[in-house]
């Protein structure tokens, strides 16, 4: 009974995977969700996610993100109970080799956009005095705060992404090297 079933790093993975979808799904909708408004100088002000240009691209990244890790989590359960010993050695290959690099590039592309967003905001935390942008957290406390519990998370569901294309990585190299799935490896 305790060799029945999957491998202990099959079901660390599929864990973390599930995490980083929560992760990045929870930063999308704290980010998309957040909007504040003010009155300043008699003039209702509010903020959304879409004045700052790189809080939207994390949002759209980070849903994209998690709808990634969704689907592949679906599809991992639905390939191992449909073919219980493995399958074809080449399709095997090739879904480990599209699985990393895909793997790979949602972790670049959540981390970039946080980074983005993170130095976008930093303006909108402590202002630029040349510029005599002043500090708005302090006008929207509240946006402020739920930006950077969408921002938090998204940093840690791309952190939970890369240690995921290490996950991949082994998936992907511990397969023997046919010659028709060579190529991915060169990569």
């Amino acid at each position: 009974m305790a060799g029945k079933g999957p491998p202990s790093w099959m079901r660390a993975e599929s864990l973390l995977r599930g995490a980083c979808a929560a992760m990045a799904a929870a930063g999308a909708l704290l980010l998309g969700l957040s909007t504040e408004t003010k009155t300043v100088l008699f003039v209702q002000k509010k903020a959304v996610p879409k004045d700052v240009q790189a809080l939207w691209v994390l949002i759209v990244a980070a849903a994209a993100a998690a709808g990634y890790h969704v689907v592949q989590l679906a599809s991992r359960c639905l390939y191992s109970h449909r073919f219980p010993g493995g399958g074809c050695r080449r399709l095997r290959r090739g879904l480990a080799c599209v699985s990393f690099l895909l793997d790979k590039g949602c972790a670049y592309m959540v981390f970039a956009t946080t980074a983005a967003a993170l130095q976008a905001c930093v303006v909108g935390l402590t202002g630029v005095e040349a510029l005599q942008w002043s500090k708005l957290c302090n006008i929207y406390t509240s946006f402020c705060v739920q930006g950077a519990a969408g921002m938090l998370c998204s940093l840690l569901a791309a952190a939970g992404m890369a240690v995921l294309s290490v996950f991949s990585a082994r998936d992907l190299f511990r397969r023997p090297c046919s010659s028709a799935a060579g190529q991915c490896a060169q990569i």
